[in-house]
């Protein structure tokens, strides 16, 4: 039987909802904050309680926090932002990319890239299991997902060594995995190791694919059967919501809309309204699909159906445990 881990417990898939499939709620990165980077430390979390709220409000049902330690992860506060909210959240297990790593573990001298250097493999795949099986960091909250990261054109040898750890935490527990790619780059050479170790890609999600609106690699990574996050909505700095639209319909034309999600990646201050007068969780919802709905339309498609897809159907088969995968 199929099940999507959450925060507050184990749900079937169909009780997900609309999903946003990336997405940072309480996080205090040591990284930046020993850099006094303010507006990438989402610290309050009252203040994005009332985002969570806006996201509800617009008809969202769950959110995968894919926030992990070296982002400053807080379980804690995730949970009862989901109890007050009545939103089902995801957490996750892993590590997110090597330049985070020269900062201090919480509660520790040591870095997390020397941390990682004295683990072994088989050590990083032990606490990964823990985490999905038994509680994050001594709380009774488990990670819904396993995530690892590579640099920007780059992969470092730690941050092979974690994603190797996590292909075999994922045979271990069934729990699906997420890849962060800086910029969106070295996904099919991240594809080459995790099928070493095994993978079935259809148990993968690939992150940060509008940050390189190539649609030769989008196609290429597609035919795996991997999943492609667009979670960079509403971050015109990188590119135009167009550019994004015609990568996201270009692999529809070629029959990979089962494979599409959808998200903000929203992991600032500035990017809340409850912070920093941002966008809001909500714009998503309230903005982008009816605007993608229109450009759908246009170009020939259903553009209520492919929301539906995007927003429900695909992340049900997405984040939900198979044993044995």
């Amino acid at each position: 039987m199929a099940f999507v881990r959450t925060l507050l417990g184990d749900i079937d898939p169909r009780e997900m909802g609309v999903t946003y499939s990336h997405e940072h709620i309480v996080c205090r990165p040591p990284y930046w904050a020993e850099r006094g980077e303010d507006d990438l430390l989402l610290d309050d979390p009252e203040k994005s309680l009332q985002d969570v709220l806006l996201f509800v409000q617009a008809g969202g049902r769950t959110i995968v926090d894919a926030t992990c330690p070296d982002y400053g992860r807080d379980v804690a506060a995730v949970a009862e932002v989901s109890r007050r909210a009545g939103v089902h959240i995801v957490a996750t297990a892993g590590l997110n990319k090597g330049f985070l790593w020269s900062a201090r573990r919480p509660g520790s001298e040591e870095t997390f890239a020397e941390w990682v250097d004295r683990m072994s493999i088989r050590d990083l795949t032990r606490w990964l299991v823990e985490e999905v099986e038994v509680g994050i960091e001594g709380t009774p909250y488990r990670a819904g997902q396993l995530k690892f990261g590579t640099g920007y054109n780059s992969i470092h040898p730690l941050e092979e060594k974690v994603l190797r750890a996590v292909a075999r935490a994922h045979h271990e527990t069934g729990a699906p995995i997420h890849s962060h790619t800086e910029a969106g780059t070295m996904a099919l050479e991240q594809i080459e190791i995790l099928r070493e170790e095994g993978v079935d890609l259809r148990n993968v999600s690939f992150g940060h694919m509008d940050r390189n609106p190539d649609p030769y690699y989008h196609l290429k990574i597609a035919e795996t059967g991997a999943y492609l996050c667009f979670d960079g909505i509403g971050k015109v700095k990188y590119w135009p919501e167009s550019t994004r639209i015609a990568c996201i319909l270009e692999l529809v034309r070629h029959g990979h809309e089962r494979q599409i999600l959808v998200s903000g990646d929203t992991a600032r201050k500035s990017y809340y309204r409850s912070y920093g007068h941002g966008l809001g969780l909500d714009y998503i919802l309230r903005k982008w699909v009816p605007r993608f709905v229109e450009e759908a339309e246009r170009a020939g498609f259903n553009g209520r159906r492919l929301v539906k897809l995007f927003f429900e159907e695909n992340p049900q088969r997405c984040f939900a445990f198979k044993k044995g995968a």
